[in-house]
Parts: structure tokens; C-alpha cells; sequence
């Protein structure tokens, strides 16, 4: 299985194994991970499971949707390398790849 780091809010590095097929953002909510809310749960429409992917991995991921940068342009702390993790599914290609969850403003 792929392995991905998470880094929580409080910069607190999570390595888990995720299967293939799995999000990013289902990753972090199955294994605990503080910073992903996931409220509407993958469905690309509430910005809570805002990432920064590490920018050596960000092209890997591939382009955002339409519906995806809408949902962008509200999140707090925005990035470069930012993404929903709902919206990266974990394949072979992705493993190793390292995330950081900025928090969730409410």
C-alpha cells in the first residue's frame, strides 16, 4: 500500500499506509488525523479538508477541477500547492507523497 505523511496543524508528522483507490481527505479522517473535518464528506463542496500537497509531489496529483478551485478560492490559507484531499484519490504513483493540513477556520 502507498504510504502518505501527514503533517497536522500543530506540524505533527502522520505516516500511514492507504490502499489504493482511497482519498487523501478518508485517509486522514479514518486514521485520525486533526485538521480534516471532511463535513460534507468528499462531495467537493465545503473546503475542510484543505491540503498543501509538498510541492515536489503537486504536479503528480494532477489538475484541479472547475468545481475544485471554486471550492478553493474559500479556504483559509490558500497556497500554490493547495487541493481538497477529497479530490486525490491515492495511487502507486503517490506513494510517499507528504501533505500539510493548514487547519480549518470556522
Amino acid at each position: 500500500m502507498p504510504q502518505v505523511t501527514y503533517y497536522d496543524p500543530s506540524d505533527k508528522k502522520h505516516e500511514v499506509e492507504l490502499p489504493v483507490g482511497m482519498t487523501l481527505m478518508e485517509g486522514a479522517v479514518t486514521n485520525y488525523i486533526e485538521g480534516i473535518l471532511a463535513d460534507c464528506g468528499g462531495s467537493c463542496s465545503c473546503g475542510t479538508c484543505h491540503v498543501h500537497v509538498d510541492p515536489d509531489w503537486y504536479e503528480k496529483t494532477g489538475d484541479p477541477s472547475e468545481e475544485e478551485d471554486a471550492v478553493l478560492d474559500t479556504v483559509h490559507k490558500l497556497g500554490k500547492t493547495s487541493r481538497l484531499g477529497c479530490q486525490i484519490e491515492v495511487t502507486a504513483e503517490l506513494d510517499g507523497i507528504i501533505v500539510r493540513i493548514p487547519g480549518v477556520v470556522r
